[in-house]
């Protein structure tokens, strides 16, 4: 074996780079947005803190549900791109988005149905009850609008396409935080809306990702020329490879988004203070780990892009490179984590209880990173990349449901052991994907064909 084979070559870190570093930005301005919104809201309190992070679980579980969407048309996408097989890329994203409306609209109605019963799932505190309800009704616009966004913007990046996307974050982010420190403390004569500001300042930021990278996809792009009336094309003959490789995406990342859900409810039931604790530790753990959702997601264009192409040793020496990048990106997140941690918790205003709950969760969470950041870019990236999508979701969820929840919920709940064991147990799964990864990379058989046409 050729070490120098597996570190690779000029040409794909350039590639890598071009497709990574743009979606990276782009996460930081996204959880940039976030943190301020936290610090905001943390300025009115823990219960305005607690009430909208545990109400913005349920909106996160609706957006990893498009991101399973977009992610999983997004191996189509890049291996029909490589392939030069247009048409059967433009069925792919139709698909991709009438599975978007019909979720995005189920998603609506619930949130305008039973805003209080979704609360409830999280905390039995009547309080954040109460606030969680008021975000979420302002909230309802979001769903459709952060789907197609979200879906349209994953489309873009698989053809190569990512300047628009992070250009569209930006004045996005300049118009969320602005609007957010109008409308929650009151400010230029607006009215003082507090938990309600901001969800209206993250509506009215939608409206203009969605005016700016929706209207860039369907009236101004090129490349792919996807227009509205392609939304009623006929694709009945890309059905079986879309439910084939995309439904299992969509699987996984729902059960994954409702094994999130469920940590947030044992969290819930902790206490408030844990969970502003969580909530404070978890926009941290992201800003950390943004380069790791960009070279994610470039892993699997890349490899979906090479295997469209043909070139099939390639795409599996490079995998291995994209495992290395894994574990030494973790490693530097976790120092991040450890060093910065206490840092941002002081930007709070929280009990000296939350603080030291949320000093411990960073300690575990600088640990838990490095195999996180390892198992994020095999699993979500290359394996993806190469269509093994129904075995990552089984992988993804057999660690998630029957080792961490069980857990991760008998010693918080029933032993009532220290914040960190509890964050540690209930993160577990991510130790265990990373070593599963390093075995199905050495199997081989990660790399599906695509319509016969993949060999």
């Amino acid at each position: 074996m050729k070490i120098k084979e597996y570190l690779g070559d000029k040409q794909f870190y350039k590639k890598t780079s071009l497709i990574a570093l743009p979606i990276a930005m782009q996460s930081l301005i996204t959880i940039g947005v976030n943190l301020l919104d936290n610090i905001m809201l943390g300025a009115l309190g823990e219960i305005p803190l607690s009430a909208s992070s545990l109400a913005v679980q349920f909106i996160t579980f609706f957006h990893i549900c498009c991101m399973g969407l977009g992610m999983g048309a997004s191996v189509l996408v890049s291996r029909f791109w490589g392939m030069k097989d247009l048409d059967s890329l433009k069925k792919s994203v139709t698909l991709m988005l009438r599975f978007t409306i019909m979720i995005g609209s189920l998603f609506t109605l619930a949130a305008i149905v039973a805003p209080e019963g979704i609360m409830k799932l999280y905390t039995p505190e009547a309080e954040v009850i109460a606030q969680g309800v008021r975000y979420l009704n302002w909230s309802i616009p979001c769903f459709l609008l952060a789907g197609l966004v979200t879906t349209c913007t994953i489309v873009l990046r698989s053809t190569g396409q990512t300047a628009i996307p992070l250009i569209g974050s930006c004045f996005a982010f300049g118009i969320n935080v602005f609007a957010n420190w109008v409308f929650i403390f009151g400010h230029l004569g607006a009215p003082r809306m507090e938990i309600e500001g901001a969800a209206l300042g993250t509506l009215i930021s939608r409206c203009f990702e969605f005016l700016f990278n929706c209207g860039y996809f369907l009236i101004v792009d090129k490349k792919i020329q996807y227009r509205i009336k392609d939304l009623f094309m006929k694709c009945g003959d890309m059905l079986h490879d879309y439910l084939t490789i995309s439904i299992p995406v969509l699987i996984s990342d729902m059960l994954l988004g409702l094994g999130t859900n469920v940590v947030a409810m044992v969290m819930g039931r902790i206490g408030s203070d844990f969970v502003a604790a969580n909530s404070i530790t978890a926009v941290t753990q992201q800003l950390s780990t943004a380069l790791i959702q960009g070279i994610s997601q470039a892993g699997c264009i890349v490899t979906g892009h090479n295997l469209g192409e043909g070139k099939i040793e390639k795409a599996k020496k490079q995998a291995w490179t994209f495992l290395l990048f894994g574990f030494v990106i973790g490693a530097f997140a976790g120092v991040f984590i450890i060093i910065a941690g206490e840092f941002i918790v002081g930007f709070y205003n929280i009990t000296e209880h939350t603080r030291m709950i949320a000093s411990s969760l960073m300690r575990a969470i600088g640990v838990i990173v490095i195999f996180q950041s390892a198992n994020s870019i095999i699993t979500k990236g290359v394996l993806r990349g190469g269509g093994d999508t129904k075995c990552l979701m089984i992988a993804d969820n057999i660690f998630l449901w029957i080792v961490s929840i069980p857990l991760g919920y008998f010693v918080g709940l029933v032993l009532h052991l220290p914040a960190f064991w509890i964050y540690f147990c209930l993160k577990i799964d991510q130790f265990l994907k990373a070593f599963w990864c390093i075995w199905r990379l050495k199997s081989g058989r990660w790399i599906k064909k695509i319509g016969g046409k993949q060999e």
